[in-house]
């Protein structure tokens, strides 16, 4: 006989759990069903070691910054097998933390894959189980593609299993993943040449936040090819490997090669046409703005779906989930607009609501744009040129905030208060209206003329 739930939530990553906790504190019987480790992408191979990583080589150019401030540092060296063992110890901590926090909130955790078996069933280990509402979950992986030698490359996964920092790296991506891992690789210790299919990196990003990035890119020392294809990969017999490619004449020869050129959602198990919900194309789950698929009892949160692929936009889209399905509150939901996000690049990118190119095709002549470039105080004594950008897209009389962008240090802390009074409705003239912090970077989004 199945066991049956008032919320069954597939996949024990950010979503799926802030999905099933919120709705277990409101009495409802919830699961969830997890095969992999607790915490999904973000906890394992992706937010939280990404950033760890992040941080070291934020290090690392502090340290190349000291002698301007008058440091005499005759030595340093970095030790990558200590980091990858404190970090693996600290994400082991973090499983051991939502066991807790799974029977703390009286969630069960069912251990296996799911299938769907109708659109109320999932089996899973031989065992079936039932529920009211169950919400699907179960993020993405890597894309690799399909070409030969393919397969000698690595994905992101794969860069979280590295013992050493190879001495020569080949990326292949132009996205928030493939600018990330070039940084820190290359701050680490590495020789990384970024292989760009286009022109540029970042292209659904503000213009201005593409090209300081890919002057800062060349600056830092990282070759960027644009216009180039993977066309072919082969092992080389005395190691390493050697990288053909569409619109280069040389033959790349690196130690790693890693795709990070997108990822597939995870849906091609759960045999959802028993369940008779709707899929594009490419696997993900197209939903309503309440997280609805083609089913109703059924949702979808997270990177299943074509929406926001953000660890916190999927925990906010779970909880408010629960808070309509079990909280009486029957308009909630996550508005996606004016969701911010930072990329970990470096210098580090924060941007909210719209670019300069899809305000002017939403608004057209109503649009007026505030930016300023300057040398932050932190880099007028260090021998590396690093430049803040900072942009406000306006519209209208009032000059409605419609969406900021900053690259530069200190713009992934920076963004999130600027994003809360955006999000208000914040003006111009709010902005104007507001004592600037001296001497800051942030002050400058204040202080704009």
């Amino acid at each position: 006989m199945a066991r049956h739930y008032d919320l069954i939530a597939i996949g024990g990553g950010s979503g799926g759990l802030s999905a099933a906790e919120r709705a277990a504190s409101y009495g409802a019987r919830c699961a969830a069903i997890e095969t992999g480790r607790l915490g999904g992408t973000c906890v394992n191979v992706g937010c939280v070691p990404k950033k760890i990583m992040w941080y070291a080589a934020h290090l690392a150019h502090a340290l190349d910054d000291a002698p301007g401030y008058g440091f005499k540092l005759d030595y340093f060296d970095f030790d990558w097998r200590k980091l990858k063992t404190a970090r693996d110890v600290f994400i082991r901590n973090l499983h051991d933390w939502y066991l807790g926090y799974l029977n703390r909130t009286g969630v069960d955790l069912i251990h296996g894959f799911a299938r769907f078996v109708d659109a109320r069933t999932l089996e899973v280990n031989s065992e079936l189980y039932t529920a009211d509402h169950i919400v699907i979950a179960t993020g993405g992986r890597p894309q690799i593609p399909s070409l030969p030698g393919a397969e000698f490359g690595m994905t992101s996964d794969g860069f979280f299993e590295l013992e050493d920092c190879p001495p020569r790296v080949a990326i292949a991506g132009s996205g928030y993943i493939a600018v990330e891992l070039a940084g820190m690789l290359h701050t680490l210790g590495a020789e990384v040449t970024l292989l760009v299919r286009k022109e540029q990196v970042l292209r659904s990003f503000d213009v201005m936040l593409r090209d300081l990035l890919m002057e800062r890119l060349r600056e830092d020392g990282l070759t960027v090819l644009t216009h180039t294809q993977v066309r072919a990969v082969a092992r080389l017999a005395g190691g390493g490997l050697s990288v053909y490619c569409d619109g280069q004449t040389d033959v790349l020869k690196v130690d790693t090669l890693l795709w990070a050129i997108g990822r597939d959602p995870n849906t091609d198990a759960l045999n959802l046409p028993a369940a008779g919900v709707a899929m594009n194309p490419n696997g993900a789950i197209p939903t309503d703005p309440f997280q609805n698929t083609s089913v109703p009892g059924i949702y979808a949160i997270g990177d299943v779906t074509e929406r926001f692929h953000l660890t916190p936009a999927a925990i906010a889209a779970g909880r408010r989930l629960a808070d309509r399905l079990f909280g009486g509150q029957p308009d909630r939901r996550l508005p996606y607009e004016n969701i911010p996000t930072v990329v970990f690049s470096h210098p580090p990118i924060g941007t909210v609501g719209l670019t300069e190119e899809e305000a002017r095709q939403e608004h057209g002549d109503a649009v007026k744009i505030y930016q300023t470039r300057f040398r932050p105080l932190y880099h007028a004594f260090t021998a590396r040129p690093t430049e803040t950008a900072m942009k406000l897209v306006c519209v209208g009389p009032e000059e409605k905030i419609v969406g900021c962008h900053l690259i530069g240090e200190g713009a992934d802390e920076m963004l999130q208060g600027f994003a809360v009074a955006i999000r208000m409705g914040a003006t111009k003239r709010d902005f104007d209206d507001t004592v600037a912090i001296h001497p800051t970077s942030a002050e400058e989004l204040v202080t704009m003329r």
